[in-house]
């Protein structure tokens, strides 16, 4: 089994492959989320984990996000018409530019359920829980999608 293993790490090795968020190259700066408050405090900072900390605004590429209100659906209704299952979703509009040059454009969303119960400390936690899940996950899907396109875009640059 063993074997196995350090043969395809060989034979990755020998190809070129590396890991896209191998070593966080990506100098993207992030300005602050205007109207969206807390969750684009929180989205901002995600995201500036995922590209390697806060850069500044003289970083080679930015990322302008613009976050909606959370949306909140029933999902579950007991008989007496009380919800106790709902889901929020979140939508994060985005631009990607280098310089003035726009690189990408794009929608991502995300969405969680969570219980809603009738103790109302228990029900705004599980709540924000939900809120801030939903966030890491949009986190995740742009700085991916940012990364993969700078790095598209870096080389299609050195490729002229």
């Amino acid at each position: 089994m063993m074997r196995k293993k350090l043969g395809l790490f060989v034979l990755l090795c020998g190809c070129g492959f590396t890991p896209m968020f191998s070593d966080n190259k990506a100098d993207i700066y992030v300005p602050v989320i205007n109207g969206s408050g807390i969750n684009g405090i929180e989205l901002r900072n995600a995201l500036n984990a995922k590209f390697g900390g806060q850069k500044t605004a003289s970083a080679p590429y930015t990322l302008v996000v613009s976050l909606g209100a959370p949306e909140t659906k029933y999902k579950a209704l007991e008989p007496t018409g009380a919800a106790t299952w709902q889901e929020i979703a979140l939508r994060a509009n985005y631009t990607l530019k280098h310089g003035d040059d726009i690189i990408s454009t794009g929608t991502e969303t995300a969405s969680e359920s969570y219980t809603f119960v009738r103790y109302l400390v228990a029900a705004n936690a599980s709540y924000n829980n939900a809120v801030s899940n939903t966030i890491n996950v949009l986190a995740d899907k742009i700085s991916t999608r940012a990364i993969a396109e700078v790095a598209e875009y870096e080389q299609g640059v050195s490729e002229k």
